[in-house]
Order: C-alpha cells, then sequence, then structure tokens
C-alpha cells in the first residue's frame, strides 16, 4: 500500500471481501524467456539471470494475504489459475505477493475462498496456497517476489518491528521463507519491509530513518542485518531495500524553524542510499526499492509545478532514480498506480513508465495492483476480477516483457485468458497487432481442431460456461477466432480469455489483440457468463470457420 510522509496513518486501502490458503514446498522453476534462467543476481544496475542474460522485471502486486483474510484476494470470485493465467497473457512476468506475519502463524487459517470455484484450496494453510501459486506461476515462466507488507493484519507500521513482532521474529521468518523456498527459482528475494516511513514530528522523529545511526530507527541498518541473515539461509535470493519517507525519520514542520527536508511518500526516498548504502556480505544481490503514487492518492508540491509533468524526471533522480543512472544498483518501482479518473493522473502514468524506460535495461517495476479493491488506486481488472482496465493496460503495456514458460492450464492447454468486456473500448495509444484488427479470414491448418464444452455453474435465471478449443493442426491460426451457437433466450452477460459477442444465437470470440495467435497444438480456453437457460449447452463450435470436433 502507498502512503507518503504526510499523510495519516490509516490505511486508505479500502478491502473488500476476503481470501484464502496455504501449502507445499514446490520445486517448479522459471522458465527460460522473459524472466530468464535460474536465479538472478546484479550487474551494477542491471538484473542478469544465471547465464548472465539481461533480465527485467515487469510484474504487479497481487494483495490479500497481509490482510485478516491471509490469502490472496478474488479468490472468492474465480479460480486461482485463471488469475495467472490471465496476468501472464496480458505480459506480466512477475508477482509481487504482500503478506504478514499473521499468515505465518502456526495454525493460521485462510479465509473468503470459494469452494466451489476453488476446491482445491479448501482447508490449505495460506503458506500451502502460496505455495499452490508459486508452482504454477513458475510453470508459465513468472517470477515471484515476497513482500513483508506488514508487522501484523492489523496495519503497516512505520519501524520494521511492533511490540507484537519484535525485529528477531521479522528475520526468523524470513529465513524461514528462505529456507522454504531454497532450490525454487520462482522465488527470487524478500521485499524485506514496506513502506517504512517518519512518525513525529523533528525534531523529536520516532519513526524510519536512513543513515542516522540509531540501531532502533535507522533502516538502511536493519536493512543488513536482516538481508544477511537472509542470505545466510539463501545465498540466491534478491534483497529488496524499499526507501523511507524522511531521511530523519520525523515529518518536516511547517511552522518551525528547522529547515525541511525533502520528503516523498511511504518507502519512496531513497536519496540518503548513495551516501549510504546497505552493505550486504553479497553485494550482487541488493536492489533498492521506491514507490510512487499519483496526485489523487495524495497531493505532492510537485503536481503544482507549472511544467508538470516535464519535472517530474527531476523529482524521481532525486528521491531514486540516481541509483540506476549512476549505475550503483537496480531500482524496482514496487508500487504505483491510480484510478486514472484524473486527467492529470493519467499524464502521470504516462511519464513515469517513459522514465522508467523500454526493453530489458529499463527499470524493474511491479505495479499496484491486479486487485480492483485497492480504494484509492483500483486495479488492472474491474470488480468482476476479470474485465481489463484497458485505459490502463494500455499505457502499461509497451513496457511489459512477457513471461516465457509452459504456459499451460492444469489440462495442458494453453492459456490466453485476457478478461476483456466485449463493450470495452480501447485507448487511442493502445498497442494493436495489425493483423488481429481485420477479419480473420485463414482457416485452421489441415488436422482442423477439437473442442469441449463446459457449464461450469448454474444458477436460476443464468449460468457460467467455458469452451476449450485446441488448434490440431500443423501450424498456427493467426488471428484466431471461435464461433459457437447458443439456445435461443441465451443473453451474453460477460467473457473472458477473448473479446466476447453476440449476434443472434452466435457467440463470436475474438483473440485478444496481444495473443492474436493459436499456435499447432495449443488451446484456448473461453469463458462467459450469460441470461438464459444452460441447457442444451453451447454447441457447433468453430475455429476461423472450421467446424470442430
Amino acid at each position: 500500500m502507498r502512503r507518503l510522509w504526510a499523510a495519516v496513518a490509516a490505511s486508505s486501502m479500502a478491502v473488500v471481501g476476503a481470501v484464502a490458503v496455504i501449502g507445499l514446498n514446490s520445486t517448479a522453476s522459471a522458465a527460460t524467456g522473459g524472466t530468464g534462467t535460474g536465479y538472478l543476481s546484479t550487474v551494477g544496475a542491471q538484473l542478469v539471470d544465471a547465464t548472465g542474460t539481461k533480465v527485467r522485471l515487469t510484474g504487479l502486486n497481487w494483495f490479500g494475504m497481509e490482510t485478516d483474510n491471509k490469502t490472496f484476494h478474488g479468490l472468492w470470485a474465480r479460480p486461482w489459475r485463471d488469475h495467472l493465467d490471465q496476468m501472464a497473457s496480458l505480459g506480466y512476468n512477475t508477482i509481487r505477493v504482500p503478506f504478514s506475519e499473521d499468515a505465518l502463524k502456526p495454525g493460521a487459517q485462510a479465509n473468503s475462498v470459494d469452494g466451489y470455484s476453488n476446491p482445491d484450496l479448501v482447508g490449505l494453510t495460506p503458506l500451502q496456497i502460496l505455495d499452490k501459486v508459486v508452482d504454477y506461476a513458475g510453470s508459465k515462466g513468472m517470477r515471484i517476489l515476497l513482500d513483508r507488507h506488514r508487522p501484523t493484519s492489523a496495519g503497516q507500521s512505520a519501524l520494521w518491528y511492533v511490540p507484537a513482532t519484535p525485529e528477531s521474529t521479522w528475520i526468523s521468518n524470513w529465513q524461514m521463507l528462505a529456507r522454504h523456498y531454497a532450490g525454487n527459482t520462482t522465488v527470487i528475494g524478500a521485499d524485506l519491509h514496506n513502506e517504512p516511513h517518519a512518525d513525529g514530528t523533528d525534531p523529536n522523529g520516532t519513526g524510519a530513518c536512513w543513515g542516522c545511526g540509531d540501531v532502533n530507527r535507522d533502516w538502511r541498518l536493519a536493512a543488513e542485518r536482516a538481508g544477511n541473515a537472509i542470505l545466510d539461509a539463501n545465498p540466491n535470493w534478491l534483497i529488496v531495500v524499499e526507501g523511507v519517507s524522511c531521511p530523519s525519520g520525523g515529518n518536516a514542520n511547517a511552522w518551525d524553524d528547522i529547515p525541511d527536508e525533502p520528503c516523498g511518500w511511504w518507502g519512496g526516498n531513497l536519496s540518503k542510499a548513495g551516501q549510504f548504502p546497505v552493505r550486504l556480505n553479497k553485494p550482487n544481490k541488493l536492489v533498492y526499492s521506491a514507490h510512487e503514487y499519483a496526485n489523487s492518492v495524495y497531493h505532492q508540491a510537485w503536481f503544482d509545478d507549472p511544467s508538470f509533468p516535464d519535472n517530474l524526471p527531476a523529482v524521481w533522480d532525486q528521491f531514486w532514480g540516481y541509483l540506476q543512472k549512476q549505475n550503483i544498483a537496480p531500482v524496482l518501482v514496487g508500487e504505483f498506480g491510480s484510478t486514472l479518473q484524473n486527467p492529470q493522473d493519467v499524464r502521470w502514468l504516462q511519464k513515469l513508465m517513459q522514465y522508467m524506460g523500454t526493453g530489458v535495461t529499463g527499470m524493474n517495476f511491479t505495479y499496484w495492483s491486479w486487485n480492483p479493491n485497492s480504494g484509492d488506486t483500483g486495479g488492472i481488472v474491474g470488480d468482476d476480477w476479470k474485465t481489463v482496465n484497458q485505459q490502463k493496460q494500455s499505457i502499461l503495456q509497451p513496457y511489459l516483457i512477457p513471461p516465457v514458460g509452459g504456459g499451460t492450464g492444469p489440462t495442458g492447454s494453453a492459456s490466453a485468458s485476457t478478461s476483456v468486456s466485449p463493450s470495452a473500448s480501447v485507448s487511442p495509444s493502445a498497442s494493436v497487432s495489425p493483423s488481429a484488427s481485420k477479419s480473420p479470414s485463414n482457416p485452421p491448418p489441415a488436422g482442423g481442431c477439437t473442442a469441449t464444452v463446459k457449464i461450469d455453474n448454474a444458477w436460476q435465471g443464468g449460468f457460467q460456461a467455458s469452451v476449450t478449443v485446441k488448434n490440431t493442426g500443423t501450424a498456427a491460426v493467426n488471428p484466431w477466432t471461435a464461433t459457437f451457437a447458443v439456445p435461443s433466450g441465451v443473453t451474453l452477460q460477460s467473457g473472458w480469455n477473448a473479446t466476447v459477442t453476440q449476434s443472434g444465437t452466435t457467440f463470436t470470440a475474438a483473440a485478444p489483440s496481444w495473443a492474436p495467435s493459436l499456435a499447432a497444438g495449443a488451446s484456448v480456453t473461453i469463458g462467459f457468463t450469460a441470461n438464459g437457460p444452460s441447457s442444451p449447452a453451447p454447441s457447433g463450435v468453430k475455429l476461423n470457420g472450421a467446424t470442430c470436433s
């Protein structure tokens, strides 16, 4: 979650509903591709994989495990694998997973997991659910970054410890997780503590400082203690260290005679890291992380600059960008987001993405958030946990480096899980494949296709169904379009994994622009909800006009 130095301590994230449970120690490895192979290390300001190949993390946050639910939010809305399928198909290669110590306690129980859509999660602990997510994400070539978001589920803290969770517990739990995932290259590291920040007012600040030398408040020294302890348990992990808000650890007071220091977002001020660097026993495992938010989240002085948004790069250079530009260490912008309802926020996000750069040499980032129930930012998906916010996605899309892995669902079918409402408007800046904008004319190659239709759920007046289409030919179908017939009286409500539309009794599912090709031997599962009778089931499935068996 995001906050700034002058913000009130109360959390602004409105959390609705709840989440689930945890599991077994997995051994899946990230596949070759967007996130590289093996564990990651640093060379100057660049992340590299085990072969020395440059890697860039372009991901998002999926929160919930830090709350009273103790597991990922949205598990009440759809199957957990569907979330991951959709994230990967949209191009996100990394998931930052917030958690609190409460989720790691013996006897911890996840809640608000829908047993119908997620029967395999019922009765699992929070860690067991995390293990399942890690396994499946690894099979898709994605990476997982763990984020100690809160010392307890009650809320965030200025310091890395509170009475209920002393520093010793914080470190021992990190060591437990480091050992638990040792050898599993999907889990790449530890974001030590979320948003350390100032508390109290200068000169009597009591919050997290940077370089002040007070062992009880100096976040830089605490990060060294925890980071080195984690590396003792698992020398392969990245150690991700966020900034503070005010280097002194106290909020500025405009009514005294003390010169006010530059303060930024909670966790977003790394201006002293050059002078007082974090010293790890393995220097090539250090990543600095900053958080950055828009005017709608909290009004900062720099939003009033007449040259906005062109003034922003200088602000970012001062707080954290210099670390990357001077080749000191990689920077991960671990949280940034907005509802984008204010046009100024749109310009902010566009400028930030430009600042971070394109390609594998750009800055690493994890957008906040996947979840729609983040009160001050919203999510990549809407309140139905399926429909993509195309305005956000079209701004982020050019900077994403998709994961390259198995890309298969639990039955081995390739997933192109993109939830786009049939009526969703596409921003003029959205990147659309030229071939995807045309009506498909290429039939499937010799061998045709097969189809499986399943009624996933039914209720009075409506149902949810999935249609899985497999290209059994010898070449890719690009772009692909599937059609099928529904009984009279059935009307489309929503669709995902494709752009689903209706004409009479025919539903048409068109490939999304960012996943237009259906490779030979690959499958796609199209999901939808509809009003009307569920029987007889949809029938007469065709792939680019060819009837599927």
